[in-house]
């Protein structure tokens, strides 16, 4: 019969060995999980299935892109400029005289034509001034006519002894006085009439009114040579012909210099004008004077054209594009101007070499010539220049070229 102890002893023993028995089995199945799961990766790996599914993929395509020579062409070259138009006439309009404003004759910027009542100061104390003028006039002509008379009797005493020459010529004073004082009267109705004729207050010249400064009832100060303070009433400026001021860099100034010292004609002086955002330059001036100096502070010399403004629809102070040719038609580049990647302060455009293998290139660029821009040097009319497809270009790298065509777009100049 067993004791206790023992009973206690066996059931350790058994325990210990159904702990044994389940490591050994878990130990087995993770031997056989990891033999299946090399057996199918060995059989997916060197399957003839597989093998040929690998062997029939194709290499990465290349990045495809549109490549075109540049158009060549001969064009004349040109400066271009930013300019501002100004009135060729501006002028303050001041009274002369002194006095009440009695009247307005226009409409905050009309047009008004060349001798247009504008203003009219009250008149009456002028119109009295000037009947005080022709009163003394009458004064004066009377006593010359009673000097010629004593002047005529006086002679004839000296001629018949009764009279002496010292009379005589006294009488002949009193005739050049009575004489002067004649000539004074008409000088005072003139200046009396100057006055009262500049109580009504006239256009110069042809222009638009700027906004009355002064209203009626007020009263105004005049000075015929503004020696003493005036009262502006408005402004006027001339609106045809019309200037157009611009500024010219110092190395435009020896490009149009140089080529104006080579050719003569009317070309030299023409410009052309567009206005706004407009396209095309549908205005023309005649380039008719340059400055005697550059600005040393810009570097700049200040150039103007006249331009016909027959329509007046162009105004004093507002901005316009001027272009100036400065050389005659010579075989020129031009690529799309979407083909011009911007470096920096240069520019470039990249190419593709007989291998596929993008290349830029470092260009001088011009102005825009109908949707195109201009190249002047650093490329050649052989290569070939990408039009499309930038964003899947970069430089040494391999690309698919396709053949296109550059065209003009006659949309834009």
């Amino acid at each position: 019969m067993l004791t206790g102890r023992e009973l206690a002893s066996d059931e350790r023993a058994d325990s210990k060995g159904r702990r044994i028995t389940g490591r050994t089995s878990a130990k087995l199945w993770v031997a056989a999980a990891l033999a299946g799961i090399m057996f199918v990766g060995a059989w997916l790996k060197y399957s003839p299935r597989a093998s040929g599914s690998s062997a029939a993929a194709p290499p990465a395509a290349l990045p495809q892109v549109v490549v075109s020579k540049p158009l060549e062409q001969d064009i004349d070259t040109r400066l271009g400029f930013l300019g501002q138009f100004a009135a060729v006439s501006q002028v303050e309009l001041r009274a002369q005289v002194g006095g009440t404003l009695m009247g307005i004759f226009f409409k905050d910027g009309d047009i008004v034509r060349k001798g247009d009542l504008l203003f009219t100061i009250e008149a009456r104390p002028y119109e009295i001034t000037l009947a005080e003028a022709n009163a003394q006039l009458e004064v004066a002509a009377a006593r010359l006519e009673l000097a010629d008379r004593q002047l005529d009797r006086a002679k004839d005493l000296e001629q018949s002894n009764a009279g002496s020459v010292e009379n005589v010529d006294q009488r002949i004073s009193d005739q050049r006085s009575a004489r002067a004082a004649v000539e004074e009267a008409k000088a005072r109705i003139r200046d009396a009439q100057f006055d009262l004729d500049h109580c009504r207050i006239t256009a110069p010249f042809t222009g638009r009114m700027g906004t009355h400064l002064v209203s009626v009832g007020n009263l105004i100060a005049g000075s015929r040579t503004a020696t003493s303070p005036t009262t502006l009433l408005a402004t006027l400026v001339s609106l045809d012909p019309i200037y157009l001021d611009f500024d010219m860099s110092e190395s435009d100034f020896l490009v149009y210099s140089k080529y104006r010292g080579h050719f003569k004609g009317e070309h030299v002086q023409k410009v052309e004008v567009a206005l706004g955002d407009d396209n095309q330059y549908a205005r023309s001036g005649i380039f008719d004077f340059l400055d005697n100096a550059l600005d040393r502070s810009s570097g700049t010399i200040h150039a103007r054209a006249t331009v016909a403004n027959s329509n007046l629809v162009l105004t004093p102070g507002l901005f316009a594009r001027v272009r100036l040719v400065v050389a005659p038609p010579s075989p020129t580049l031009l690529v799309p101007d979407s083909a011009v990647l911007p470096d920096q302060s240069q520019h470039m455009v990249l190419t593709v070499s007989a291998d596929g293998t993008v290349a830029p290139k470092r260009v001088e660029v011009g102005e825009i010539r109908d949707g195109l821009r201009v190249i002047r040097s650093g490329l050649a009319p052989s290569d070939r220049v990408i039009v499309e497809g930038l964003l899947h270009a970069a430089p040494g790298t391999k690309v698919a070229t396709r053949d296109g065509t550059i065209r003009h777009d006659g949309g834009k100049d």
